[in-house]
């Protein structure tokens, strides 16, 4: 055990966050997308009993999000009107404000197959527990500011 590291963040994913270096891009996926397929050739790490919002609170407190793009994350758009999708939505939003103070509008989002085809892209996929349709989201890695 360490002190003030999240015990949801497994040794594994703690070391594919180390590893990912700025502009690199991680799948948090919920339990519904095809992570091994997407993610082949690449590590699939499972995060099995753990819903997204949990497992996204835990990696931003280690993660810096990419300042220089003004979307560094991107969630599912939902095919049809999806009331569970956009609940989602609004709780990754609140999850992005508590971490480090950003709004919705750092949040994009693609259809279902566009996803699949930037995912496929991804450092790596974090095989999750997630029942929410939908509720996949990509976070784009940037950089560790010095202190002083």
């Amino acid at each position: 055990m360490l002190k003030r590291i999240d015990p949801i963040l497994s040794p594994e994913l703690l070391k594919v966050l180390c590893e990912m270096g700025h502009g690199d891009t991680i799948v948090l996926a919920d339990a519904n997308f095809p992570a091994e397929s997407i993610g082949r050739g690449k590590p699939v790490l499972r995060c099995d009993g753990h819903g997204i919002p949990a497992l996204l609170s835990a990696v931003l407190s280690l993660f810096p999000l990419d300042t220089f793009i003004a979307q560094p994350v991107t969630l599912m758009q939902p095919e049809t009107k999806n009331a569970v999708g956009e609940q989602a939505a609004n709780g990754y939003a609140a999850i992005l404000m508590n971490a480090g103070g950003l709004d919705a509008s750092c949040i994009r989002r693609l259809e279902r197959f566009a996803f699949y085809q930037e995912a496929r892209a991804a450092y790596a996929v974090i095989a999750t527990g997630e029942l929410a349709p939908y509720a996949n989201i990509i976070l784009q890695k940037g950089v560790v500011q010095g202190e002083g």
